[in-house]
């Protein structure tokens, strides 16, 4: 059997931004059939490597070659509202082509339009109820539609186009857990050339292979993400061992080369004495004099190199070893005594006419706030933490709190982060502020840098540092689907530093997995009816 034909071959690939900013430099890729799922971190050049392979963007050198049509999902695509649904899914003009044959007119121009795709408002019907659109009709207008429902129906128009090449980046950001299950169901039945871009593990559970984008270049592992993982950890832990012996043996070498030096000053030491004592000829004394110091002179050298090639070892080997720092959240001030009372809900009604109804928060509780899209859980946090007024009813918080939106906008982009935090701890020391900022992983000089700067991943560490480093110190903490848009090694210090934190949580989320991962102790789900407690998901 032959190989299959590659689909999408990327070679010596660059592209910099305008400013002049480096992504890809002399890039290579080469993606056969399958579905491969793209990580890696922040700021790795992820969604521009798709926008490259779709032709939304110009490479400044290099070629990018697909094989067959490709279908490409953008991460925030705004659908214009006035469209209809059959205009998204690009059957418009053959439908009415379709309607006017079926009343009767004839004209050829109609048939050209219709062509051979007699079955295309079934095909449609069918591929919406596939993703869980049923009941959205071909007539109806996106402004009607959430924003999960748009997110599927633009791959809905994508899969009816029946692609070759199917580039997703990012899909399940904006979508609840229904739409999620939808989408890696569309996923695991794929059966083309399928690229996504994603940080989510449920999500990449059903891809056949990962491709990690790092350091300008990519690693390919076979398997879902648990087979990544498990790779990673063999690679990372065999990584350890190298660095261990490479340490060991610039210690060993170190060692050599002063005992190098010592016997060379030791030779030296006899060969004058022999010269100066003159037991033998002087010609020969001389000679034995100069091949002492020569010797020990070799001896001397061959030990710098060694020591030099175990320092360049030692570099490779810590290059190897990854640099997974952990947020650490040990805030002696958030610290919520088991008894207390921490918000009391009392027949809440949110801005817009939704039901909260009552609920009460005790303690160091952790509550994940679920529910589909649209139901009101980011209005009923923005209530909760005072930034919305209530339509009806009382929110008290007993203790202090904070909110961290979806849209991370607390932060200045004119300021350092620093100079962020220090806007939400006036009182704090400018040494305090650093040293707090070095448990974010925000050291020395990257605290000075400018907000507007930021990655994803940075700019979510940068807000969280800025909120938990406030004062008073927050007991109670709000989170608004704080993964949207992390990597996976952000979101694993996300929930590293969460599990540290002493406080109470509310964190609205799709995210299974997180939710799981910081030690959820109560459900809630918010519908039309108001919050109601679940069985953990």
């Amino acid at each position: 059997m032959g190989h299959p034909t590659l689909s999408i071959t990327c070679t010596d690939l660059s592209f910099a931004w305008p400013d002049g900013t480096p992504v890809l430099d002399g890039f290579q890729l080469a993606v056969g059939p399958g579905r491969t799922g793209l990580i890696g971190l922040n700021g790795a050049g992820k969604s521009t490597l798709l926008k490259l392979i779709g032709g939304e963007l110009t490479p400044g050198g290099g070629t990018v070659r697909v094989a067959g049509e490709i279908g490409y999902l953008p991460q925030n695509a705004v659908l214009d509202t006035a469209l209809r649904v059959d205009e998204v899914l690009g059957i418009a003009e053959a439908r009415a082509a379709l309607h006017a044959i079926e009343a009767g007119d004839t004209g050829e121009e109609h048939f050209a339009a219709v062509g051979d795709d007699w079955d295309l408002e079934e095909r449609a019907r069918a591929g919406l109820d596939g993703l869980g659109l049923g009941h959205v009709g071909l007539d109806q207008v996106v402004g009607e539609l959430s924003g999960g429902e748009c997110v599927l129906l633009r791959l809905a128009a994508l899969l009816l186009r029946r692609p070759d090449v199917l580039l997703l980046d990012e899909p399940t950001n904006n979508l609840d857990l229904q739409a999620r299950r939808r989408l890696q169901a569309a996923v695991a039945a794929w059966n083309g050339v399928l690229v996504v871009v994603s940080h989510d593990r449920e999500l990449l559970r059903h891809v056949d292979k990962i491709a990690e984008l790092r350091d300008g270049g990519v690693r390919w592992y076979g398997g879902d993400i648990a087979a990544y993982e498990e790779a990673l950890a063999v690679e990372q832990e065999a990584a350890e061992r190298t660095l261990r012996a490479a340490e060991s043996d610039v210690r060993r070498q170190k060692r050599e080369l002063a005992d190098a030096h010592v016997k060379l000053a030791r030779r030296v030491r006899y060969g004058q004495k022999m010269y100066d004592s003159k037991r033998e000829p002087r010609a020969v004394m001389k000679q034995r004099k100069r091949q002492a110091q020569e010797s020990a002179g070799k001896h001397r050298i061959l030990h710098t190199e060694r020591l030099a090639e175990a320092r360049e070892r030692l570099d490779e080997a810590v290059e190897a070893v990854r640099d997974d720092d952990e947020i650490r959240v040990d805030l002696p001030h958030t610290v919520v005594p088991a008894g207390r009372t921490v918000l009391t809900l009392c027949s809440l009604r949110t801005a817009y006419g939704a039901p909260a109804g009552n609920l009460e928060v005790r303690g160091p509780e952790r509550i994940a706030l679920v529910g589909r899209n649209g139901a009101g859980k980011t209005t009923l946090l923005r209530t909760i933490s005072g930034e919305l007024p209530a339509a009806a009813g009382e929110v008290e918080a007993h203790v202090p709190l904070r909110f961290l939106p979806q849209r991370l906008d607390i932060l200045d982009d004119e300021l350092s982060v620093a100079a962020n935090v220090a806007r939400f701890a006036p009182q704090a020391t400018a040494n305090r502020i650093r040293a707090s900022l070095a448990r974010f992983l925000f050291r020395g000089g990257r605290a000075d840098r400018q907000a507007g700067a930021l990655s994803g991943g940075e700019r979510f560490r940068a807000s969280l540092a800025a909120l938990m480093l406030a004062q008073p110190a927050p007991q109670l903490l709000l989170l608004d689907e704080p993964t949207n848009s992390l990597d996976l090694a952000s979101v694993r210090q996300l929930t590293t530093a969460l599990a540290s934190y002493e406080g109470a949580l509310i964190v609205a989320s799709h995210d299974l997995p997180f939710l799981r991962g910081i030690g959820i102790t109560r459900w809630l789900r918010l519908d039309a009816g108001g919050l109601a407690g679940v069985e953990p998901m």
